[in-house]
């Protein structure tokens, strides 16, 4: 297991999901956590199970789409648990459509959230790990941000950006100490897939060599990896965690 005693983590999306399974992973490599996401008794439920693994937490409610929270929470979050030394960008919405037929409101509300989010709490911690002199930031992309997907140009859109958001901070701030990669997700079992059909889950097992889902702890794994010391000559990266999917 990693080393990340010392350390403060901030997960956005971490109420449940991949986001929840890495905050408390995070927790058993020894890294405080704040959990942030919209659902504030499901973040309380999952800095509860933090602390009973004998490091601090913080719940916090903070909306993505949303400046002021952002701002508020990282400030909130500094002043508990202290200065955040690695930030896992996952919350994440999604408003499916087709092209011609996307509602402009749905093309925004994902946007604002999934990348706009992003580039707001990225902004908010940087300050903090320049001080420091040591920062890891992991995004939350998509394997369908690199293979492309039908209905879901909206979510593709905002999951790409985020891979060329990594690349670029990640020039702007490695001479800082400060690491920014992306971790790109093929089909996890999450509460975010659980919607699918039968037919739509057999035919995604279908395009994997590996045959089988991920879990939220294949992901997980590769955010602390990428969180630790051991990954400290790693920047602006995408690692695939997609069981063969896309290659």
């Amino acid at each position: 297991m990693f080393n990340l005693e010392g350390h403060v983590a901030i997960v956005t999306g971490g109420s449940q999901g991949i986001g929840r399974a890495t905050a408390l992973l995070l927790a058993r490599c020894g890294a405080d956590v704040a959990v942030l996401a919209r659902s504030l008794d499901k973040c309380v439920e999952a800095a509860e199970e933090i602390r009973a693994l004998g490091c601090r937490a913080f719940a916090l409610r903070a909306d993505m789409a949303d400046a002021d929270e952002i701002a508020a929470a990282v400030r909130a979050v500094a002043e508990g648990l202290g200065p955040a030394t690695i930030l896992v960008n996952n919350a994440a919405v999604t408003r499916d459509g087709l092209m011609l037929r996307m509602k402009r409101e749905d093309w925004d509300a994902v946007i604002r959230t999934n990348l706009t989010g992003v580039f707001l709490m990225t902004q908010s911690v940087l300050p903090m790990m320049t001080r420091a002199r040591r920062g890891r930031i992991i995004n939350l992309t998509s394997v369908v941000a690199q293979a492309g997907n039908v209905g879901q140009v909206n979510y593709i859109s905002a999951k790409a950006g985020i891979i060329g958001m990594t690349k670029a901070v990640a020039r702007e701030y490695a001479s800082r100490n400060i690491t920014v990669n992306a971790v790109a997700p093929g089909y996890i079992e999450t509460p975010m897939t659980g919607a699918m059909s039968e037919a739509a889950r057999a035919g995604m097992l279908e395009q994997i060599p590996l045959k089988r889902p991920g879990s939220d702890l294949d992901v997980a794994y590769a955010v602390a990896f990428l969180a630790s010391d051991e990954a400290g000559y790693i920047t602006g990266q995408v690692l695939n965690v997609n069981g063969g999917m896309y290659m």
